[in-house]
C-alpha cells in the first residue's frame, strides 16, 4: 500500500468560478411564510449564498484543515484520503472513525484531538486512540469508484487494508450514518480484528435474524411505524439518491445554489440546532470543489443493493449513543438481536452529525465504551 502526505490546495481558478456562479444565481421564488415546510427556507438560502459569496473565507478554512495530518493511500484501484493522528498516551488503541452523507471528514476535525490526546483536554491519557478518519470512496479527496459495486460492505474491506497498512491489525470502529454501516460491516466481516464497534446511528437497512419468523414487540412495531412515517415525510432524498442518482447529480454538480439547498436542508432537519454558516459552507464547499456530490450518492445505490441482514449476531462488542436530534432509532431489543450490545446511552444534546455538533460528549462516550475492551 502506497501512502503519501496530502495537503488541500484548491486552484484559484476554481474559487473564481464558484464566485462567478454565485453572482449569477437565479433563486426559485417561495411563498410568504413558507419557511422550511416544503424544503430549504428560501430566505435562509438567500442569506447562506450571500455569505458564501461575500463572507466565507475558503483559504482560511483550507489553512486550518491543513493542520490536520492528512494522507492518501493507494489501495487496489482506489485512492483513499484520510487523517491519521497518532495517540498520546501509554497504549493508544487504533480507531477508524467514519463519516456519512452529507458529511465528510470535516465532521471529525474537533473530535480527533479529544480522542488522540485526552490528557490535554481534561481526560485520562490511558483512554487515547490512534485516530484514522478516512473519506469514503467517492467523497472529498478520495477517488470516485470507477464501476458499480463499491458500497459500505466493500468499504469495510478497504478500511481493514488501510488499518493493516498503518500497522494496526486490531482496531476499533466508530461511525454514524453510512459510517455506521461501514463499522457494522467491519464487525461482521472481520470479527477477530475488531476490538469493538461504537455507533451513533443504527443503519436503516439493518434487519435482525429471523425477523420474518418472529412477531415484532410493541416497541419494534412502533419503530417500524416511525420509520414508515419518516420515509413518507422525509425520505424522498434517499429514494432519489438510491434509484435515480445521476438525474439529481446533473443539477447539483452544476449549481452551487442547488447543492447548498440540498445539503443545508439535511443539516437543518437532522440537528437539534442549526450549525453556523461557516461550518456548513466548509462542508458544502468540499463537495463543490471536489465535484463529488454525484459519486457520494453511490453509497445509497449500493446499500439498497446489499442491505445489512446478518444471519446471526455480529460478534464484536457494540456500544450505541442515542442523540436526541437523530433520525428514528430502533429500540434496544432490535439491536440486541443483531449485536453483542454492551452499552446503550441516551445523550443530552446533539443530532445526526454528532462528532460535529457535540464532539466532547461523543468523545467521552467513545472513551467510556472502549475502556474495558482495550485488553481483549
Amino acid at each position: 500500500m502506497d501512502i503519501e502526505p496530502f495537503s488541500i490546495a484548491i486552484p484559484e481558478a476554481d474559487l473564481a468560478d464558484l464566485h462567478e456562479r454565485l453572482a449569477r444565481t437565479r433563486l426559485a421564488p417561495g411563498l410568504p411564510g413558507q419557511g422550511w415546510s416544503e424544503g430549504t427556507d428560501p430566505d435562509y438560502l438567500e442569506r447562506l449564498l450571500a455569505h458564501w459569496r461575500h463572507g466565507f473565507d475558503w483559504r482560511a478554512v483550507e489553512a486550518r484543515l491543513n493542520r490536520l495530518p492528512q494522507y492518501r493511500a493507494r489501495i487496489d484501484e482506489h485512492t483513499i484520503h484520510f487523517v491519521h493522528q497518532p495517540g498520546s498516551g501509554p497504549d493508544p488503541l487504533p480507531l477508524v472513525i467514519t463519516h456519512g452523507w452529507p458529511g465528510s471528514f470535516i465532521e471529525m476535525e474537533a473530535i480527533i484531538p479529544l480522542l488522540a490526546d485526552p490528557g490535554a483536554h481534561g481526560g485520562d491519557p490511558a483512554d487515547s486512540f490512534h485516530v484514522v478518519a478516512p473519506s469514503l470512496p467517492g467523497y472529498g479527496f478520495s477517488s470516485r469508484p470507477a464501476h458499480k459495486g463499491i458500497g459500505p460492505y466493500e468499504t469495510a474491506g478497504l478500511w481493514k487494508t488501510l488499518m493493516e497498512g498503518l500497522g494496526y491489525p486490531r482496531f476499533g470502529a466508530q461511525g454514524g450514518d453510512i459510517g455506521a454501516g461501514v463499522s457494522a460491516w467491519l464487525g461482521q466481516r472481520f470479527p477477530e480484528q475488531i476490538a469493538g464497534m461504537h455507533l451513533n446511528m443504527i443503519p436503516g437497512s439493518l434487519r435482525p435474524p429471523g425477523l420474518d419468523r418472529r412477531e415484532p414487540t410493541q416497541e419494534e412495531q412502533d419503530y417500524l411505524r416511525r420509520m414508515a412515517e419518516f420515509q413518507d415525510k422525509e425520505g424522498a432524498y434517499a429514494h432519489q439518491q438510491s434509484t435515480k442518482p445521476h438525474t439529481l447529480a446533473a443539477g447539483l454538480y452544476d449549481s452551487p445554489a442547488g447543492l447548498a439547498a440540498w445539503i443545508a436542508e439535511k443539516f437543518h432537519t437532522w440537528t437539534d440546532r442549526d450549525v453556523d454558516f461557516d461550518t456548513l459552507l466548509t462542508n458544502i464547499s468540499l463537495y463543490w470543489f471536489t465535484g463529488t456530490i454525484g459519486s457520494s450518492f453511490r453509497m445509497y445505490v449500493e446499500s439498497r443493493a446489499r442491505p445489512m441482514a446478518p444471519q446471526e449476531a455480529v460478534k464484536p462488542p457494540l456500544g450505541v449513543a442515542l442523540f436526541p436530534g437523530e433520525i428514528a432509532m430502533p429500540p434496544r431489543s432490535w439491536v440486541e438481536r443483531c449485536f453483542d450490545l454492551r452499552r446503550w446511552e441516551q445523550m443530552p444534546a446533539g443530532g445526526h452529525f454528532a462528532a460535529l455538533e457535540q464532539p466532547a460528549l461523543l468523545a467521552e462516550e467513545i472513551r467510556a465504551f472502549f475502556r474495558p475492551l482495550r485488553g481483549r
